[in-house]
């Protein structure tokens, strides 16, 4: 089986970040059940020089790389935190310079982390949307995590563990080559 191009992107804005912590540890999940060659991205490397890149074609290397690693993934895990209701900028902004049709197709593995379960709701009122509109296979299941599901930027909840292996388990066909 050729190992599946699988891209991790966290749209936290700081290290460490519990956004990241979430997509590693769907990515080591994934990696448990399939063959993976992994990429992380994290939003928070390219801070600086995303801020003031208008167009993808104008986009530094770091940037450039970034866009071009989503372009060409097999499959995506996405993670943000919440941030007044939605995903953060710079998160959206990335996917901004992303090709309207280069994630048609693609599989997505939603996830998000907030203070309070009270922003679980992010996933399908914010993030099936923004990869709707890319006519990307977002996956059955994603998974929430608020901030007691972390202890020292590590996921250390058992239930957030079940989530996300419950979240492999469902997606895991459509991953599959």
């Amino acid at each position: 089986m050729t190992a599946i191009k699988l891209v991790a992107v966290s749209g936290g804005l700081g290290h460490p970040s519990r956004a990241a912590a979430l997509a590693q540890a769907i990515t080591a999940e994934i990696a448990a059940s399939t063959a993976i060659s992994a990429h992380a991205i994290s939003v928070a490397d390219l801070v600086s020089d995303l801020a003031g890149v208008v167009s993808a074609k104008d986009a530094p290397p770091s940037v450039s790389e970034a866009v071009k690693q989503i372009e060409t993934a097999d499959a995506l895990v996405v993670t943000t935190p919440v941030y007044r209701g939605s995903y953060t900028g710079l998160f959206k902004h990335l996917f901004d310079l992303v090709h309207h049709e280069a994630l048609i197709g693609t599989p997505v593995l939603l996830a998000a982390t907030g203070g309070s379960d009270r922003h679980s709701l992010v996933i399908d009122h914010q993030l099936r949307p923004l990869f709707a509109f890319f006519q990307s296979l977002t996956l059955p299941v994603g998974v929430y995590a608020n901030d007691s599901d972390f202890s020292n930027y590590e996921v250390s909840s058992d239930a957030l563990k079940e989530r996300i292996r419950l979240a492999v388990t469902r997606g895991i066909e459509h991953l599959k080559h």
